[in-house]
């Protein structure tokens, strides 16, 4: 074939089965085009790399694309103007329109803002989700896997299969039976210990000897003794069966049954001392401050709670947020303790030093208002007011952004404990059941595209402005 003829000077396109006639002056309008571009075309060769298939008997070209796209492409041979419709899919649409090589500038100004806000939302959307994710947090697939690896170490230490499920009852509340009822005899300690602990404050359960001195109440010792003995039990058992005993205490929750029990045995530790050397009583103080640090236990709830491990979380990934809430409320205590002191230094005796005032500032600007220190003259109620404003706006702006942190968090929680629950191990661990591997590879696939996106976006951005200052 030396050349496509067209006859009667007609070009015949078949676009999936919608066949349509052509003038081809209408089409040299956009050369540029991938139909224009058949006008040039002097062998078969060039055709199939515009057309899918060429009918030469016919002198009609096959294109294998969506028919009902096609009108707005002939709409603008006719016209020089794209047109969308609203019910249309903005990224069909776009692929569609880039294939036939009609750029997206010829669409006409009364689609063209609706399109572009289409278009760029849903990227704005993902980029915004992917920031929010960022470096510092720890992507739930990570920790499924993670956990996964914990329990493939099993399968080569002694008893590793009866050691994986206590390990898995103990670590995860939801995992069995067995696991609940245990889970919730460890819930019920923990409250039974903080109730004698706020009992033993109240002068209605306080027992003195015949000599004026407090006594310990034994209904007390007895709860006590029984909660430190479960406490220490539950941290051996875990430390017994734990995949990696080197490791052991670098875990958050670990770490906090240990300080549960702590206090406990350095108190007897303490009372030894004391009985064998009198001189060294006055460490009965250290005994007063290692039994308030018994109020750590309330911590243990976290192992049987996902929202306090999201709190957990979140807190440790949102330093950079509770930084900046904690700037902006120095900034704007420094500023109204000052113009409080200004304005009542002289009238009110709760406000005549500037540290009084950041005490002021501080319950005004966090909306506590105790009332203990109010202004009296009118400026400064006004500035009293301005403070509260203040502080909400304040407020509200970074705790916005931890609380995003939080319902991620919450939800990687979520799904961790859902693969924790589902997993099954049989003698040999030969697949990861709950994770779905292509996910994972298209999520870390799907952050890398966002960073370089991300760098190709400010190397563009750096240039434009280099560009403007020349």
């Amino acid at each position: 074939m030396n050349g496509a003829h067209f006859e009667d000077n007609i070009i015949r396109v078949n676009v999936g089965g919608l066949k349509k006639r052509i003038l081809p002056h209408m089409l040299s309008r956009f050369p540029e085009t991938r139909l224009a571009r058949l006008l040039q075309c002097h062998s078969m060769e060039s055709i199939l790399e515009l057309c899918d298939d060429y009918d030469d008997t016919e002198k009609e070209f096959y294109f294998d694309r969506n028919p009902s796209l096609f009108p707005y492409v002939l709409n603008f041979y006719n016209t020089g103007r794209l047109h969308v419709m609203a019910e249309l899919c903005i990224f069909s649409f776009s692929q569609e329109i880039e294939y036939w090589g009609i750029n997206e500038f010829f669409i006409d100004s009364c689609c063209s803002n609706v399109y572009h806000c289409k278009k760029i939302k849903p990227e704005e959307q993902e980029d915004w989700d992917d920031r929010s994710d960022g470096g510092n947090t720890t992507c739930s697939f990570d920790e499924v896997l993670e956990f996964y690896r914990d329990a493939t170490k099993f399968e080569k230490q002694p008893l590793g299969s009866m050691r994986r499920r206590v390990w898995l009852m103990l670590d995860n509340p939801g995992y069995s039976v067995v696991s609940r009822v245990f889970s919730a005899l460890s819930i019920l300690v923990v409250l039974g210990s903080l109730a004698t602990m706020c009992m033993h404050s109240m002068s209605e359960f306080i027992l003195y000897d015949s000599e004026g001195r407090q006594l310990e109440d034994p209904r007390f010792q007895t709860v006590e003794h029984f909660g430190i003995g479960w406490f220490t039990f539950e941290l051996v058992a875990r430390f017994v069966v734990a995949p990696d005993l080197i490791h052991f205490f670098e875990y958050p929750l670990n770490l906090i049954d240990l300080v549960s029990i702590l206090p406990f045995y350095l108190t007897l530790l303490i009372n030894l001392v004391m009985e064998s050397s009198p001189a060294l009583a006055n460490l009965g103080r250290v005994v007063q401050v290692l039994r308030l640090m018994r109020i750590f236990r309330v911590l243990k709830l976290a192992r049987h709670s996902t929202g306090l491990r999201s709190l957990g979380a979140t807190l440790r990934n949102s330093y950079k947020e509770v930084g900046l809430l904690l700037l902006y409320l120095a900034v704007g205590v420094s500023f109204f303790s000052v113009m409080a002191y200004t304005m009542e230094k002289e009238e009110n005796d709760g406000l005549m030093t500037i540290p009084s005032c950041w005490w002021w500032a501080t319950v005004s600007m966090t909306t506590v208002g105790y009332g203990d220190v109010v202004p009296g003259s009118i400026v400064g109620k006004l500035t009293a007011s301005a403070c509260i404003l203040a502080g909400i706006l304040v407020l509200v702006l970074p705790i916005t952004l931890i609380f995003n942190k939080f319902s991620i968090f919450y939800k990687r929680q979520k799904q961790l404990e859902i693969a924790m629950t589902t997993c099954e191990f049989g003698d040999d661990l030969r697949e990861v059941s709950s994770i779905n591997l292509r996910n994972y590879y298209a999520h870390k696939v799907k952050s890398l595209m966002a960073s370089l996106s991300s760098i190709s976006r400010i190397s563009h951005s750096e240039h434009s402005l280099n560009e403007s200052i020349r």
